[in-house]
């Protein structure tokens, strides 16, 4: 366990997670290597070692399993999902990087309400953080252009509970006075 050393970005999630799964505060996370993985320290032996493998974890003594799919089919798409967020959301570093995930997502979109189709997950929630400085950054006309990324993203931020501290994203820019008299 890494003692001083800031957490990243997915401690900061995961203790996001445990409150909307209304787990009990005090989880000891650290750190581990420059890419700063979360590690979670268990009574019960190692420590977890992951974003993925711990946020599984937290839903499980959450008993809200079915945040991790019903179905065998609908736990792979949770699954595809989770590792989705981790091996291409987590290492994108560039704007053509993003922009494919993007197009990725609101092509998957088009015909879904949640990424495993009509069921929230878990996947959901992960994405949801992953993305959330992203959509913080995109222009209006950018979030235009990836409606269905868009719709899906107010959709789970205004999910009750998920986005907790983090800014809301405005994705409608009305007009409070025109010019017609």
């Amino acid at each position: 366990m890494a003692g001083a050393v800031r957490p990243g970005p997915g401690v900061e999630e995961l203790v996001l997670l445990e409150n909307l799964l209304g787990l009990p505060k005090g989880s000891k996370y650290g750190v581990r290597g420059e890419r700063k993985v979360p590690v979670l320290q268990t009574n019960n032996g190692p420590g977890l070692t992951g974003i993925m493998t711990i946020a599984a974890y937290l839903v499980k003594q959450a008993k809200k399993e079915q945040l991790l799919g019903s179905t065998a089919e609908e736990k792979a798409v949770v699954q595809q999902w989770l590792e989705y967020r981790v091996t291409q959301v987590d290492v994108s570093s560039s704007k053509e990087d993003t922009t494919i995930i993007l197009k990725d997502l609101n092509i998957h979109l088009e015909d879904k309400v949640y990424l495993a189709g009509n069921i929230f997950t878990l996947a959901d929630i992960l994405m949801y953080y992953g993305l959330h400085h992203v959509m913080v950054e995109l222009t209006v006309q950018e979030k235009e252009k990836y409606l269905n990324v868009s719709r899906w993203f107010n959709h789970i931020q205004h999910y009750p509970g998920v986005r907790q501290h983090l800014s809301n994203v405005v994705f409608i820019k009305n007009r409070l006075y025109t010019n017609a008299h």
